[in-house]
């Protein structure tokens, strides 16, 4: 061996420990209790608790274990799940409260995740990859991140002895990704309304936006939502052979069906909250959209404004009823012309919006009388916005302004749908809190290679601790 090559090979093994030793430095090793967290969140994440592969009832297990490692009896964990869905089960446990007068609070959480194909990702969807700042894997985001913090949150109360004033409870379910699955929220709503009684519920739906540098700059606190209604626009035709093919085909008149579905856009409306939103966050942002945010507060009618506001995926969404179409299916032989062509188009309809309403409008806007559109199902009842309550806000104001000083708290209409319409049919207002937060193109929730910003859970899974021990008395 040469001495060039001696010396290569010495500056390649040196490099291996100046690296690490790098890398170590530029994150700050974790505490005890931050290390037992992580360990429960990739837990969450590395179970697979999809529709088709997963199941929840094997993650609630391994929630119950954690739960009694922790102290907590057999008679104050519930589990709960029906015969035909045996996968699909949940739990709910209880740390009761020392007060007799103070009604209790629910936390809850769906522990279900939507389906991901491991051809697509990056990375395997259901193994947690920390990197570059972002812990990627299906739900870590969406939403097991605050599930871990629900889950830590009462572990954490009930090894330090912690006795809340307030009755706390912890609903983890199923179903709430998949409209044809088990949804454990609405069977406890109508099953078991008494074991899930409570105040208020803090679900999912808050949070808050970052730059797109990881700096927080808005902080949600969720206040209502739209109701998830599903449509199918079909079209039929006789047929024949594909020999002989002639323009009245079944598949290209779904083609131009869903062009003008993509091209329509329903009415922009506005709630109090969505104004109170788009004055608060568009100063916070001190940009051209910014103002363009505070424009359409004043005066939603203001058309320059609305289409640079428009630009934005979610605030295009907070604006207006939204439809989109999401599956396709047609024809019936490789060699002969369709005879039926569909599509699902989901519907995220604006509260006091009907879904009959929405029908007609998707059924004038096809304008084709030899074309149907039916309703095929809606998520549940009709989303019940919540009070603005001081009594939920303050305490979420005045925590943001130590952990994120000068950052302002707005109240948000959720563009997706919650399982929290299932507990405001039985009189519990649902809000989601601020404390984790995102970046604006929505971290791949839904989609591919799903992310979190490591800083946003870490610092979200101390502020809703504080939260909801604030909350409890």
């Amino acid at each position: 061996m040469t001495l060039r090559n001696r010396i290569v090979l010495t500056i390649a093994a040196l490099s291996v420990p100046i690296a690490a030793a790098a890398q170590t430095a530029a994150a700050p090793a974790l505490r005890l209790d931050q290390q037992r967290f992580r360990a429960l969140y990739q837990e969450l994440v590395e179970t697979d608790t999809s529709i088709t592969t997963g199941s929840c009832t094997a993650l609630a297990d391994k929630v119950e274990t954690r739960l009694k490692a922790a102290g907590y009896a057999d008679s104050a964990i519930t589990r709960f799940a029906v015969p035909d869905h045996p996968k699909e089960g949940g739990l709910v446990v209880v740390l009761p409260g020392s007060s007799r007068t103070a009604k209790p609070m629910l936390l809850l959480g769906h522990i279900d995740v939507v389906v991901a194909k491991a051809e697509d990702w990056t990375r395997d969807p259901y193994k947690m990859v920390e990197e570059n700042g972002y812990f990627y894997g299906r739900g870590t985001s969406d939403m097991k991140a605050m599930d871990a913090i629900w889950i830590d949150t009462l572990i954490r109360f009930k090894q330090d002895g912690y006795r809340p004033k307030r009755t706390i409870k912890l609903a983890l379910t199923c179903g709430e990704e998949t409209s044809w699955a088990f949804n454990g929220a609405k069977w406890l709503a109508q099953n078991k309304p008494d074991l899930i009684a409570a105040e208020f519920a803090l679900n999912e739906g808050g949070g808050g936006r970052s730059d797109g540098k990881g700096n927080l700059v808005i902080a949600n606190i969720h206040v209502g939502e739209k109701a998830a209604v599903n449509y199918r626009i079909e079209a039929t035709n006789p047929g024949g052979h594909s020999s002989a093919p002639v323009r009245d085909n079944a598949i290209y008149e779904l083609a131009d069906a869903i062009g003008k579905v993509r091209d329509y856009d329903f009415p922009v409306q506005m709630t109090d909250t969505t104004r109170a939103y788009f004055r608060i966050a568009g100063k916070a942002r001190g940009d051209a959209m910014g103002a363009a945010m505070m424009r359409v507060a004043a005066d939603p009618t203001d058309k320059a404004a609305l289409a640079i506001v428009d630009t934005d995926k979610s605030y295009h969404s907070m604006l207006r009823t939204t439809c989109v179409a999401t599956l396709l299916d047609g024809g019936h032989a490789n060699n002969a012309l369709p005879q039926r062509a569909g599509a699902n188009v989901n519907c995220r309809i604006f509260p006091g919006v009907s879904a009959e309403s929405v029908r007609v409008a998707l059924e004038k806007v096809v304008a084709d009388p030899k074309m149907t559109v039916k309703q095929v199902d809606d998520r549940g009842p009709a989303a019940v916005p919540p009070p603005l309550d001081p009594r939920i806000v303050q305490p979420a104001e005045r925590l943001l302004a130590r952990y994120y000083p000068g950052v302002p708290l707005a109240p948000m209409m959720s563009t997706g749908a919650t399982d929290g319409i299932y507990l405001g049919a039985i009189g519990i207002p649902s809000y989601g809190p601020p404390g984790l937060y995102g970046d604006p193109d929505g971290n791949g929730a839904h989609g591919l290679n799903e992310r979190a910003i490591v800083k946003a859970v870490y610092t979200g899974r101390d502020y809703l601790y504080d939260l909801v021990k604030a909350y409890a008395g």
